[in-house]
């Protein structure tokens, strides 16, 4: 099993920079790049929420289950 985090696809599609997104949510640029290289043990609701009011999407758009047999999509 394994939850693939797709931060950097929410924010190209808004044009949006880490540092802005990390402002607007209350985490440090380097927990935004810990989340988004994977590296993350957990994430708090709280943290999920700030996430997807800020992105304006839904969980499901941030994070990806992929069997472990499968390769994950490609980041296009």
């Amino acid at each position: 099993m394994m939850i693939v985090v797709r931060i950097d696809v929410e924010l190209a599609r808004r044009k949006m920079s880490v540092g802005e997104f990390a402002e607007k949510v209350g985490l440090t640029p380097a927990n935004v790049a810990v989340l988004k290289n994977g590296r993350a043990k957990a994430v708090r609701f709280s943290t999920l929420d700030a996430m997807c009011r800020v992105l304006e999407c839904q969980p499901g758009d941030l994070l990806e289950y992929v069997d472990s047999e499968e390769e994950p999509d490609p980041i296009i």
